[in-house]
């Protein structure tokens, strides 16, 4: 930790953020009695506290964000540059990293043309189902505007993306929500539906032809899906899953939107979490990893068909995309974003992605046969999960308040920060989640294990 922060005196920066800060995710009363944690320096996979306490952070800044690693002084510095020649002016102008970057992401995401920026995943979520509510008023008379969403998918924190959010205990008391919002089942095979049933892949697939048929496939406009589901406990798809989704889309004309905002800028080992299943999507949305955090900056991407019906009628003035979004004009997002890109290729991140994620899945595979705690290890790259359970045989989740000991633990005995599916949905909140920065290495994902088995060791003995 840098030696000028040890010497501060930052307890005043503590009593103010005590007096007047409020915190995501946190229940305050605590504060009533303890400091809270104030992050105030990060180098790599690590970060410092205002006690100079040092952690390991498994979480990417908690909320898999910090793809490239924290402290990246080209990024400040291309960040920095930007703002002195230009800042900001609103999108309907372009700007120099705006276009290059726009340019370089095209070029990843083979079939995509148009790039449409904001400043956060639910906004960019937002910007589509706008896209599509659009189009079914100018093409479709206003029938064909419903969005369908799946269960324990998250896209969002807005009434709007709450509205498509698979996660109750997420979406508890902030409704009523937006009309023409429709879920579709999971497809977390551990947690079957329907039993043990051959093909689970292709039944939940056809689960949603299902809803489809039963709203009726001219009132349906567009499904909306994450690759690998994030918050709802780190689902990775069945096979055969994805192909029998595009053909039931192409099927009834219905638009594929891919929620990336987790997996997108290398998490999973490819750019795109999509791009490991052969999909063909018409819009693509995407936010935390694309800057690392270094800038606010999120993308709505779509297929030059989807953009080209926002060209058809130059004489309606209602017929091109009116949205705006005022921090999609800030320069330093792009700026930082292709900052990132560049770190990404240069230093064969998504390579290590691909071989720390199986090893990842490794050491969580050999805490699984070491613990029967653990029912079930999956992910993909460096997004992987440990689902907890009372009893392997029947499948019980553990109570809320073991997983969460446990995540406790590995940050009070090693400084270690891991994640666990929080306040998403009831009596399952019950899934470790790690999701390390794609620079990680092997002693790194070491630390991780070690820590975990300890905790689990210790809360498993009272």
């Amino acid at each position: 930790m840098n030696e000028q922060i040890n010497q501060n005196d930052i307890s005043h920066v503590v009593e103010a953020d005590k007096a007047h800060v409020w915190h995501h995710l946190v229940q305050h009363a605590k504060f009533d009695t303890v400091d809270p944690n104030i992050i105030v320096e990060g180098k790599g996979m690590r970060v410092w506290n205002q006690a100079g306490r040092e952690f390991v952070d498994a979480v990417s800044g908690g909320v898999w964000t910090v793809n490239v690693g924290y402290g990246r002084e080209s990024i400040a510095n291309a960040v920095r540059d930007q703002l002195m020649k230009m800042n900001y002016f609103a999108g309907s102008a372009g700007s120099i990293p705006g276009a290059l970057f726009a340019e370089k992401l095209i070029e990843k995401m083979p079939g995509m043309s148009r790039v449409y920026y904001s400043n956060s995943g639910s906004e960019a979520n937002e910007k589509c189902f706008k896209i599509v509510r659009q189009i079914a008023h100018n093409k479709y008379g206003g029938k064909k505007h419903k969005i369908l969403y799946r269960e324990r998918d998250y896209h969002g924190t807005t009434i709007a993306t709450l509205s498509a959010g698979g996660q109750d205990e997420r979406k508890g008391q902030y409704g009523p929500f937006t009309p023409g919002f429709v879920e579709v089942p999971h497809c977390l095979e551990y947690r079957s539906q329907w039993g043990e049933v051959d093909d689970y892949g292709i039944r939940a697939a056809n689960a949603i032809e299902e809803v489809i048929l039963r709203e009726g496939p001219d009132t349906v406009g567009a499904l909306c899906l994450e690759p690998v589901t994030a918050g709802g406990g780190v689902i990775t798809p069945p096979e055969g899953y994805w192909e029998r989704v595009q053909e039931i889309c192409k099927k009834y004309d219905i638009l594929l939107h891919i929620d990336e905002v987790v997996c997108g800028m290398g998490r999973t080992g490819t750019w795109f979490g999509y791009q490991h299943y052969g999909i063909e999507p018409d819009m693509v949305t995407m936010a935390k990893g694309v800057a690392s955090g270094y800038a606010a900056i999120s993308c709505t991407v779509t297929t030059e068909a989807v953009f080209q019906m926002f060209k058809a009628d130059p004489s309606d003035p209602m017929s091109y995309f009116r949205d705006i979004s005022t921090f999609g004009g800030c320069t330093a997002g792009p700026a930082a974003a292709l900052e990132n890109m560049r770190i990404l290729e240069d230093e064969n991140l998504l390579e290590n992605t691909t071989s720390m994620g199986d090893y990842l899945i490794e050491k969580l595979e050999e805490l699984k046969a070491k613990h029967p705690i653990i029912g079930d290890v999956r992910g993909k790259g460096l997004f992987c999960g440990a689902e907890l359970v009372k009893d392997r045989d029947t499948r019980e989740p553990v109570e809320e308040s073991v997983s969460q000991a446990i995540v406790g633990a590995c940050m009070a005995n090693d400084g270690v920060i891991i994640g666990v599916t929080n306040r998403s949905l009831k009596g399952f909140n019950n899934t470790l989640c790690l999701s390390p920065a794609l620079i990680c290495t092997k002693s790194d994902l070491d630390q991780i294990a070690e820590s975990i088995d300890t905790a689990i060791t210790q809360v498993a003995a009272g």
